[in-house]
């Protein structure tokens, strides 16, 4: 069977798990959305139930507030806000899922960054009161930049502006004329009532006039597998294997970030350009004959080739780029803002490199989607567009052809402090 003939067969058979996001502005109702369809998909303990039940009397509410089955920190229970990112997970007989439950406030936009760099989904709350807000655009295109492919607008709160159709439709017209510009591809509207249940798990009995499927429903029926299966393989060393002085055994451990790696698969290693083919594929001391994205594994080699972590194996047919110099969108992250004496290191993948910032190039205004071009310094939250100059080469993908190998953080080195998260664009230069 031929590499692409395997990586479709894997794609299909592999269903996985759908990691999402809630975001929007705060107070739109996404933790109250998520403890809905924990609550209603039967996946709380009765322990966790009784928990809640006990948080919310103390708070003088007398119907139980679902909102707490999430918000798991005594400040956000105190505050009735979300502060920090929550994980929570749960399953139906169709998929399993992750939800992360971001925060709206806009001095948490950067741990909404962090949980939508790893989904695949992103629900976007809208409080059918209000409509949409500055939040929602900021975590909307925030959640475009991470490459989240799959959007959900959840208009929620329907039943205090009485199930009315208008509202729906007035929102989503807003809505599309915001995010016409960035792309989104196929976005899916649904009016819903968190706080009720109404097209949330079930129907429920407050939109007739919606024909649409609830929001899990839809959630069930996102095709997410086949996207790094089908990429070209990218292979990050993180450890050489060297079990003891008794054995000649010399293997490669790391985890295959896109593609399928096969025995016999021809590999090149990056940065030496040498060449050699796959020996074995060892996971838990068991030979595998086939690995796919995502698989912690042990890559043996037929030839003797100097590697060592940072360094990367990939398909030789279609290699990534090696750059000292990347153009990236960031995200700042720290309260102190930038300054272009500081220096960085750059983690990419499993490589750390030196880095510095050569321009800023424009930054985003969040509201209207224009572009100020060379701003003098940016504040945390803040979006830009900068070139970065590396002391060593990177092997790199766009960001929105691979998220794995598109993407870095950067580290303060004076404070070993995470500052900035970044999605690599276009290449400012050549190695």
């Amino acid at each position: 069977m031929s590499a692409i003939g395997k990586r479709e067969l894997t794609a299909v058979a592999d269903t996985g798990v759908l990691r999402f996001i809630t975001a929007g502005s705060v107070d739109d109702g996404k933790s109250t959305l998520i403890g809905r369809l924990l609550h209603d998909t039967r996946a709380i303990f009765e322990d966790q139930l009784a928990a809640v039940q006990r948080a919310t009397w103390k708070r003088g509410q007398d119907e139980l507030d679902l909102s707490l089955l999430t918000d798991g920190l005594e400040a956000e229970r105190e505050q009735g806000i979300t502060i920090d990112v929550a994980y929570r997970y749960f399953a139906t007989p169709r998929r399993k899922f992750i939800i992360a439950d971001t925060p709206g406030h806009e001095q948490y936009t950067r741990n909404m960054v962090t949980g939508a760099s790893t989904a695949d989904a992103a629900i976007i709350l809208i409080d059918a009161r209000k409509g949409v807000l500055t939040q929602t655009r900021r975590h909307t295109y925030i959640a475009h930049l991470l490459g989240v492919r799959h959007i959900i607008v959840a208009i929620n709160k329907m039943d205090l502006v009485d199930f009315d159709e208008a509202v729906f439709n007035r929102i989503r017209t807003e809505f599309l004329e915001f995010s016409q510009s960035l792309n989104l591809g196929e976005v899916r509207f649904i009016p819903m009532s968190a706080l009720r249940g109404d097209q949330v798990v079930e129907p429920g009995l407050g939109l007739p006039w919606y024909q649409g499927p609830t929001l899990l429903a839809a959630l069930e029926v996102i095709n997410v597998q086949k996207e790094a299966g089908l990429l070209p393989v990218r292979y990050p060393v993180q450890l050489v294997v060297r079990p003891g002085t008794s054995t000649d055994f010399r293997g490669y451990a790391g985890k295959l970030v896109s593609g399928v790696l096969s025995v016999g698969d021809e590999l090149l290693v990056l940065p030496s350009n040498r060449t050699s083919k796959v020996r074995e594929i060892v996971f838990l001391n068991q030979i595998l004959d086939v690995a796919v994205a995502g698989d912690s594994v042990t890559v043996v080699l037929e030839d003797e080739i100097d590697i060592s972590r940072g360094d990367m194996l990939c398909d030789p047919a279609a290699p990534p780029q090696v750059l000292k110099s990347i153009s990236a969108r960031i995200c700042w992250m720290s309260e102190q803002p930038l300054s272009m004496a500081n220096r960085f290191v750059l983690k990419h993948t499993s490589r750390s490199v030196k880095a510095k910032i050569g321009t800023l190039v424009d930054r985003i205004d969040i509201n209207t989607l224009q572009h100020e071009p060379a701003p003098k310094e940016l504040a945390m939250n803040d979006i830009a567009r900068v070139t970065l100059s590396l002391a060593q080469p990177l092997f790199v993908d766009a960001y929105d052809v691979n998220r794995e190998t598109g993407s870095f953080i950067l580290i303060d080195e004076a404070s070993n402090h995470t500052v900035a998260v970044g999605m690599i664009e276009l290449p400012a230069a050549k190695a």
